[in-house]
């Protein structure tokens, strides 16, 4: 496994190539593929990312990497269901979990900008209770997986395996970014995987409780977030 000081040392602009060429050269592997070499190159400053929708990308890296940091941002505006959900991930599963939170709680969010900020101004409201504690939660790491999938949205269409996080400055693995829905679903059955009791009400997508609904039939799965608002990313991704 790749020595994680060599790995601290490489510049931006050798972390940029290395995930640029891994993209082209893995475009075509499988998602453990994708994440043996994530972990192989990047070892404990790897970490996977999980909106606790569904925990197959979790699921795939602790094969690959038993005990795999499993960041979760606990915004405060969460669904039973998903606080539930992360919680029976980390209860079965070979991961270790860890929950990010805000610098302020929802009440004082509440005090200092108005309450439901969510309605008002969606994007500070993600900014301060996403967006914010993500940056600062993956500091420690290198490379950090997600569940992005090409078919969720026009947005998304074209997320490579491996790509380049300029915001953040690290390298940015989709390992499932090739899978359609139905490639999700067979692996979840397959393997027993923990999914989200919402996705079985109508949520295709879920995210916090004020900002999420469920679709409509011919709606694609992002079509439940923000709706309304003329929003369709929380600021994680783009």
């Amino acid at each position: 496994m790749t020595d994680t000081l060599h790995t601290r040392e490489r510049t931006d602009e050798e972390l940029r190539e290395l995930a640029e060429r891994a993209g082209r050269e893995l475009e075509d592997a499988s998602a453990l593929d994708v994440l043996t070499w994530a972990t192989e190159t990047f070892g404990s400053r790897f970490c996977v990312t999980s909106s606790m929708e569904d925990a197959v990308v979790a699921h795939l890296a602790s094969r690959v990497l038993p005990g795999v940091d499993v960041v979760f941002l606990d915004t405060g505006y969460h669904f039973e269901e998903t606080i539930g959900t992360r919680d029976a991930v980390e209860a079965v599963m070979d991961v270790n979990l860890i929950t990010l939170t805000p610098r302020q709680s929802v009440a004082e969010q509440d005090a200092e900008y108005g309450p439901k900020l969510h309605d008002r101004n969606p994007d500070l409201c993600c900014a301060l209770r996403k967006v914010a504690p993500l940056q600062e939660g993956l500091t420690g790491y290198t490379a950090w997986a997600t569940g992005l999938r090409r078919d969720e949205s026009p947005t998304r269409a074209k997320t490579p395996v491996v790509g380049w996080d300029a915001k953040r400055r690290k390298v940015k693995v989709a390992p499932i970014a090739r899978w359609t829905q139905d490639d999700v679903d067979a692996y979840v059955a397959e393997h027993g995987v923990l999914t989200n009791p919402l996705l079985m009400d109508g949520y295709a997508s879920v995210g916090c409780a004020p900002c999420t609904r469920r679709v409509r039939e011919g709606e694609d799965a992002r079509a439940g977030r923000w709706a309304g608002r003329g929003k369709t990313e929380c600021g994680l991704h783009g």
